[in-house]
């Protein structure tokens, strides 16, 4: 039979990677493209694009759940991280994680300022060099981050949330990146299953962001009438919540580390979790006031996201069903662990994803089908509960209390080591004093705001209001962003609350 390939066409044939050299070559005497196909390459870069994207989305998308006065920081916070994340990762980050010699629990420093960091096959993949690996993965770290210094809302200082951000990557998430994906990490060698980050991600910066919150202590009023929880724009989070789910196809198809049939499937799965997680989420919320939501639903979005993260490439896509609507009801509920525990998680990170992330790992341990994670042509595994395989489950649950424990254990340790320098160096004080935080952090901290009006004194008092110089009644409900948390029921928060003068203007923020 003739061969169906044309020696007349302009192609490189594929040579199989035959280099003894660390960098995978020498480029002065050899091509190193033939090692690669050109449209993996080009994936790859494309999905780093799109989990670039997703770090100003998670930006935005705080910035609208928090109030007017702080809501620059939270966009200053996350695109800070990309810079600070991406020299970590630069300097030791990907050698810590990634090394080619790495042990069961973190790599070493033979790839130190990327040195030898080029052509050779990767350890995530033999069909993608170093060099595209790590630029991917540098991504994940910086998101990892962005996620987590949400939890400074309203009352961080930012110096030491840089330097918290070069320490944690350094003692937290590489470590945990490494156990997880790299093939020495005991998690890899144990048979856990997390495609693109379910515990590296998403419960490492959940179970950070909890810690965060109870370290910083609660904001002033919280708990009381004067600090009702509005979004003071919900614009910024539908924008965050678009860039998110645009980016979250780099994130997770972007993982197969191919252009092959099972980025595909891992798209199809990514794009329908999301979809039912917010539409969930939206009715949950519809019983309590009888309004469709925007921000719950928005909400919903990224739970469906989160959840969907570890087994976006091991699930077929009719189990996105289950996984958008798992991870709109556990995450929704989970809203309300932040009143139980006596954290001020401003912006229910660890409900969203912590708790998100360990519903998609458990389920994929359910879940997981070894002809899905075949479709790459050569990823073999045992498959879930379903497929016959029920230690998975075990795998899952081991996976995701250790990633939990380790993170929320380090992170305690890092920032109260932080505090005590605090209290030597002032600078490095983790916390805005009491009238900073009054002022607003954009105004202590940055001194600019995200509106130009933001200075303007708009009194719009309750009837009968004791006159106490405070202005920070913004609604008549405390709640977190899902309506499933208020503290109060809406009819009682009304009951309590006072007539609104003038009517139709704008309260103060």
């Amino acid at each position: 039979m003739p061969s169906p390939i044309n020696d007349n066409l302009p192609y490189s044939p594929l040579v199989p990677y035959n280099s003894s050299l660390p960098t995978g070559g020498d480029s002065l005497t050899q091509d190193l493209n033939l090692y690669y196909q050109s449209g993996d390459i080009a994936w790859l870069l494309t999905s780093t694009a799109l989990v670039l994207l997703m770090i100003p989305g998670v930006g935005f998308f705080y910035s609208g759940l928090a109030r007017r006065k702080s809501a620059l920081s939270l966009i200053w916070l996350s695109i800070m991280s990309t810079a600070v994340v991406s020299f970590q990762w630069f300097f030791w980050g990907y050698s810590l994680t990634f090394s080619h010699t790495a042990g069961p629990f973190i790599g070493n420093l033979d790839n130190i300022g990327f040195r030898n960091v080029l052509a050779r096959p990767s350890v995530g993949s033999a069909r993608i060099p170093d060099l595209l690996f790590a630029v991917y993965q540098c991504m994940f770290a910086a998101i990892t981050v962005a996620i987590a210094l949400g939890a400074l809302s309203e009352r961080g200082r930012l110096l030491p949330s840089i330097l918290f951000a070069f320490l944690w990557s350094t003692l937290v998430y590489d470590p945990i990146a490494c156990w997880t994906w790299n093939p020495s990490g005991w998690v890899y060698k144990l048979g856990g299953l997390d495609f693109a980050g379910g515990t590296p991600v998403h419960i490492s910066s959940g179970s950070a962001a909890l810690a965060y919150s109870y370290i910083l202590g609660k904001r002033a009023g919280y708990g009381t009438q004067k600090l009702n929880y509005r979004p003071h724009n919900v614009t910024h989070i539908v924008i965050g919540t678009v860039f998110l789910w645009v980016g979250w196809f780099g994130f997770n198809a972007g993982s197969a580390l191919s252009a092959n049939l099972r980025a595909v499937m891992a798209a199809v799965v990514t794009n329908l979790a999301a979809c039912v997680g917010g539409m969930t989420w939206c009715l949950i919320d519809y019983r309590l006031e009888r309004k469709w939501s925007t921000v719950g639903f928005c909400s919903g979005v990224i739970a469906g996201l989160v959840a969907i993260t570890p087994g976006s490439g091991y699930v077929p896509a009719w189990v996105a069903v289950v996984f958008g609507v798992c991870a709109g009801v556990a995450c929704n509920f989970a809203t309300k662990l932040k009143y139980y525990l006596g954290a001020d998680d401003a912006l229910d990170i660890f409900a969203v994803h912590g708790v998100g992330g360990v519903v998609g790992n458990l389920l994929t341990g359910v879940f997981a089908a070894d002809y899905i994670a075949h479709l790459d042509g050569y990823t073999k595994i045992d498959g879930g509960w379903l497929n016959g395989n029920w230690i998975q489950i075990g795998y899952q649950a081991a996976d995701s209390a250790t990633g939990m424990a380790y993170s929320f254990t380090v992170t305690c340790l890092l920032l109260i080591l932080l505090s005590l320098l605090g209290r030597v160096v002032p600078a490095l004080r983790l916390r805005v004093d009491r009238a900073e935080e009054e002022q607003g952090i954009d105004n202590v901290e940055i001194g600019e705001f995200g509106y130009d009006f933001v200075e303007l004194v708009r009194e719009v008092k309750p009837v009968g209001f004791p006159d106490d110089g405070e202005s920070e009644i913004v609604g008549v409900e405390d709640r977190s962003h899902s309506r499933a948390t208020m503290v109060r029921g809406s009819k009682e928060a009304q009951a309590e609350s006072y007539p609104l003068q003038a009517m139709g203007r704008t309260a103060v923020v």
